[in-house]
């Protein structure tokens, strides 16, 4: 007999979102209006005009990037490992990447992805958010196995 199919567990519904929003945002960055100065969408580098919703400096490469790290969630949101560590691994990413924001001068040429100070305290935000998503919505099946 087959075991009707169950909603995934919290991690995996967080997961699922995240990835979904990551995904909508990495389209959102090719769209003329949403993306301000779209003219001005460059390759990868600082010297990217475009800025998504006015505000979040962006270029091929970032969104890009969005693009993966949203199929990637929508991937691992399959399974409730894949969930958690897809939430804990991508929060550390998005602190490391705030600090790497922090660190580097916007006008740097190793401000490639490119970041500026919006997307830098979104990062944080992100970070902090995904790592506790991953750890709170998954504690009860971690101490259930110890």
């Amino acid at each position: 007999m087959r075991r009707k199919p169950t909603a995934g567990s919290p991690v995996q519904l967080a997961a699922l979102v995240v990835g979904a929003v990551f995904l909508l945002v990495g389209i959102l960055g090719f769209v003329p209006g949403i993306t301000t100065h779209y003219d001005d969408l460059g390759l990868a580098g600082h010297q990217s005009g475009a800025m998504l919703l006015g505000v979040f400096q962006v270029s091929v490469l970032h969104n890009v990037v969005h693009l993966l790290f949203g199929v990637a969630g929508l991937l691992l949101a399959r399974s409730w490992a894949g969930a958690r560590g897809y939430l804990i691994v991508g929060g550390v990413v998005y602190l490391l990447l705030w600090l790497y924001g922090l660190l580097i001068g916007h006008e740097s040429a190793a401000n490639f992805v490119p970041v500026n100070m919006a997307d830098n305290w979104l990062h944080l935000f992100l970070g902090i958010a995904m790592i506790a998503m991953g750890y709170l919505l998954s504690r009860g099946r971690v101490a259930a196995r110890h």
